[in-house]
């Protein structure tokens, strides 16, 4: 669900030249480095990002997959939540802001059409300033109200302390760059500052896990999963028998071909994630979350389509189970082959449980 698919464009249009006079090899050498801060395991304990160099490289390299799994998720948590219209965002962690980015294509600039008065108010905050320069630079030049007006703010996260509250907050690829205190008191505040919290993180086993605690924090404080999960209560699947992730189609830049050699035009983006939204003060949610969620590619047969499914309502274990939908099934059939890893499955006309 993208409100305005400009967006995306402008994005790759103001990334644009951004390693104009930046030596390849120095540019392949800092993605390189950040990739490996990206993916570790080890929290670093201070910003990966550290001066233009870093910045650009980040900027051109990473932006547009961070862009893509952040839409992704705010667009699945649009889907569950069609009422909610985040007047304010709070992006912790947001770097060069592709959060901002993700949340303008979502839900356009905010208000009753986008315009006007109604314009969202929009903070980035992060402890790099060169990202926060640079993503500045960036909004700009953007046909999005809410990403010229943003404010991008100079902040350290530490644990235990507070957010500003806003409608919508997101935290994307932060979690693993901080020690395991301050990770916790991070999605701390963002349940208690958040009408609305989407956390974001590499779709590594490493990553799930960071986002298995996240969600047991939000629910702890009172928050109701709403994507991708289909209930609110434990995950299913066995700790290391497998993790939970999606992915993202991302348009591969000559910097992404030239680092990793590749030939092809894309490449997906893994991520997980988590979309969580408080209840209204008479205790009832804005939506309920999908009936079920596919977890895995679907796989087409000869008349037939196999989904492996999170499913399970709120309030009860969610399962895994594959479900066979057969030509017989008509509508559901069709909607099976339409269906893509990620998407909700609410029956399409019903298929066939297998185990």
């Amino acid at each position: 669900m993208l409100a305005s698919p400009r967006i995306d464009e402008e994005l790759r249009g103001a990334l644009a030249g951004l390693l104009d006079g930046l030596p390849p090899k120095q540019a392949a050498g800092a993605v390189g480095r950040l990739i490996a801060g990206y993916r570790g395991s080890v929290p670093t304990g201070a910003p990966v990002l550290r001066d233009r160099a870093d910045v650009a490289a980040y900027a051109a390299y990473r932006m547009p997959a961070t862009f893509e799994a952040v839409a992704a998720a705010l667009g699945a948590l649009a889907d569950r939540a069609p009422g909610l219209a985040p007047a304010t965002h709070l992006d912790v962690g947001g770097g060069t802001g592709a959060a901002v980015w993700a949340a303008a294509a979502t839900w356009g600039d905010g208000g009753a059409d986008g315009t006007g008065p109604g314009t969202r108010r929009t903070t980035v905050l992060d402890w790099a300033e060169p990202a926060l320069a640079l993503g500045r630079e960036l909004a700009a030049g953007s046909g999005s109200a809410a990403l010229r007006a943003a404010e991008w703010r100079h902040g350290r996260i530490t644990a235990g302390g507070e957010l500003p509250p806003a409608d919508l907050v997101t935290v994307s690829y932060v979690l693993g760059e901080l020690p395991e205190e301050a990770r916790h008191g991070l999605v701390d505040a963002a349940a208690a500052a958040g009408r609305a919290v989407v956390v974001v993180e590499p779709g590594t086993p490493a990553g799930y896990e960071r986002i298995i605690e996240a969600r047991r924090r939000l629910v702890g404080a009172g928050l109701r999963v709403l994507a991708p999960c289909p209930h609110g209560a434990a995950c299913p699947i066995a700790p290391g028998s497998d993790w939970c992730h999606f992915a993202a189609r991302v348009s591969r830049s000559s910097l992404h071909r030239q680092v990793k050699g590749g030939s092809l035009a894309y490449e997906d983006e893994k991520f997980s994630y988590v979309a969580a939204v408080r209840p209204g003060p008479d205790g009832a949610p804005p939506t309920a979350p999908a009936g079920a969620r596919i977890v895995r590619r679907p796989q087409l047969r000869k008349g037939q389509v196999l989904l492996d499914l999170c499913t399970g309502p709120d309030g009860e274990r969610g399962g895994l189970r594959r479900e066979t939908v057969t030509r017989r099934h008509g509508p559901a059939y069709r909607a099976a082959r339409d269906a893509d890893w990620g998407d909700r499955w609410d029956g399409g006309g019903g298929g066939t449980p297998r185990e």
